[in-house]
């Protein structure tokens, strides 16, 4: 293999880069996991957990992926046969219904276009026609990955209210948390699920659920067999600092010191941080569009993801081999369409551990990968992204 100088770009939405800091943090030997010292750790980190996800609630971490704590959001508060109410924001929530149908859920989607996300006034009609109150949970993405669409899920919970309908919400902020403003205890979240590999800053393996009250109250009346993902084993143990079976040690090493790094910002800050350098790459896209053809996945701009742009391609360019002409000459790598959408679009990444130097690098890679596919027309973006940052805070 011919040696390649200089940094690899990873632009995708996650995993992100993990700042050497936390790759130092977990640079620990291997501690005993029901010792003292591990229960100290424990305890910190979920304590500090809280914070980031903005609640006084428990938030329970698994060694596991995002698609675990899918699981453990519907078997612990679901029976067999209820229905639930999801909507097709994309893929991830696509992959979330085919959990939940798996299970024996009666899962009911709200078909969408994948470029909006869930229409809060769609949600009361819905819920307000359920008289009978047989929608046991409201399922939602809040920031869909494959598309760069986030919902609104204050609004959302305020439609759920309007409607006076006792279903649980659940909300998937894989891709939003610590990077997109969450409040998971003043939005009127029921679960909250997350994982490590993106705003965290960590690589992947560990996953989360923040567990309102009501949600736990429904843990009795549940009738799905669970044993791995049993949030009454979890908490029992949590209490000590501990878990019920080994946790992901070195990884609690790197959550700690990711949870300094957010704090030491300020979590405004760095939700203030991603939106802007978001809104740069927006109008990067849309300097290349003019003559370019591309555009934004995201039609409604207050839906605009600001951890990740889907950019779509004009028609009959083919958007992997676009990411390929992007990874051979650059050795920049972009996120590639997926589902619907695959071939369609690629997926400029702009979340976690990335300031303005890293985002104009990464543009200056793509609008020069733009012109070597063939696309002449898309420049200006490098331009009309250092104009933006040029005139906002932070610059």
């Amino acid at each position: 293999m011919t040696y390649r100088s200089g940094r690899h770009f990873l632009q995708i939405p996650g995993p992100t880069n993990v700042p050497d800091r936390i790759l130092r943090a977990m640079d620990m030997p291997t501690m005993d996991h029901r010792g003292p010292a591990f229960a100290a750790l424990g305890k910190e980190v979920l304590a500090g957990l809280k914070g980031i996800f903005q609640t006084k609630n428990p938030v329970v971490i698994y060694p596991a992926s995002g698609t675990g704590a899918w699981e453990a959001a519907l078997v612990n508060t679901l029976s067999p046969a209820d229905k639930v109410l999801m909507f097709e924001t994309g893929q991830f929530a696509t992959l979330w219904e085919r959990v939940a149908s798996r299970f024996g859920l009666d899962v009911e989607v709200s078909p969408g276009d994948w470029r909006s996300g869930v229409d809060p006034a769609l949600v009361e009609v819905r819920l307000k026609a359920d008289t009978a109150h047989t929608v046991k949970a409201v399922c939602v993405v809040h920031n869909e990955t494959s598309t760069g669409v986030t919902s609104r899920i204050a609004q959302i919970r305020k439609a759920i209210d309007a409607a006076a309908h006792p279903a649980l919400f659940m909300v998937d902020t894989i891709s939003s948390l610590a990077s997109i403003d969450y409040r998971h205890d003043e939005w009127g979240v029921d679960v909250t699920v997350s994982g490590s590999q993106k705003g965290l800053m960590l690589p992947p393996g560990l996953s989360f659920n923040a567990i309102s009250d009501k949600a736990l109250a429904a843990v009795k009346d549940s009738q799905f067999p669970k044993s791995y993902w049993r949030w009454d084993d979890m908490l029992e143990a949590n209490d000590k600092g501990l878990f019920p079976y080994t946790p992901a040690t070195n990884l609690l090493y790197g959550l700690r010191e990711a949870i300094a790094m957010l704090n030491e910002e300020g979590l405004s800050n760095v939700f203030a941080r991603h939106a802007r350098l978001a809104e740069a790459t927006r109008l990067a896209v849309a300097a290349w569009g003019r003559e370019g053809g591309l555009e934004v996945l995201c039609r409604n701009e207050e839906e605009c993801s600001n951890t990740l742009t889907a950019v779509l391609m004009p028609e009959g360019q083919d958007a992997d081999e676009f990411r390929k002409v992007a990874l051979d000459r650059f050795d920049l790598s972009l996120g590639n369409g997926l589902g619907k959408v695959a071939g369609k679009v690629f997926r400029i990444g702009h979340l976690g551990d990335f300031n303005e130097l890293m985002l104009m690098g990464t543009l200056a890679g793509v609008e020069k990968a733009l012109r070597l596919f063939g696309i002449n027309g898309a420049h200006g973006g490098v331009e009309a992204a250092l104009d933006h940052l040029d005139g906002t805070p932070g610059g």
